[in-house]
């Protein structure tokens, strides 16, 4: 009780060392919608995503954390965990069996390179991303809120060439 008592105070007065991160204060008015989306690159048959029912669900749009799933058709084993600490805004990419056990590859991400932008957030690749998916080593993930906050985009990139977008209709809650 006490705890929670003095996190008050602290957070009452903006003493807390984690503000707000901009980013997540634009989030928190979409939380517990869906929103459907379409890839936009790349158009190509033999990407896993073409053709399939794109959906992204604000399920936890909070102060200091966001958590989106991502469905991609039937498949909803992707999460994306949005988290603003001490060292800045984080992502995650949490991704999950059907009995909710962790993937093997799970939780890569890298902390925001643009700071206290409130409609763009680039993360490139971590050191933990590096080990695990060597591949991804050079990624640069990329969240984009229009501000006219009609459209969400998930853009990647890797050795700075495009490799994925998917933009989401924020406009038209399912």
């Amino acid at each position: 009780m006490i705890k929670y008592f003095l996190s008050f105070l602290l957070t009452a007065f903006g003493l807390t060392s984690e503000a707000q991160h901009p980013f997540l204060q634009n989030l928190q008015s979409f939380g517990g919608q869906s929103f459907e989306g379409k890839v936009v690159f790349p158009k190509d048959e033999k990407d896993p995503f073409y053709g399939k029912k794109l959906v992204i669900y604000f399920a936890k749009c909070e102060a200091n954390e966001a958590r989106i799933p991502f469905y991609v058709g039937e498949d909803k084993s992707r999460t994306w965990i949005l988290t603003n600490d001490s060292s800045g805004l984080l992502l995650k990419h949490d991704h999950r069996h059907k009995d909710g056990t962790p993937d093997s590859v799970t939780l890569y991400g890298g902390y925001a390179s643009t700071s206290q932008r409130g409609w763009i957030q680039f993360f490139p690749a971590d050191d933990y991303t590096a080990k695990l998916i060597p591949a991804a080593a050079t990624n640069e993930w990329c969240m984009l809120l229009s501000e006219d906050r009609k459209t969400f985009s998930y853009i990647l990139h890797r050795n700075g060439e495009p490799r994925f977008r998917a933009d989401f209709d924020l406009s038209k809650p399912l």
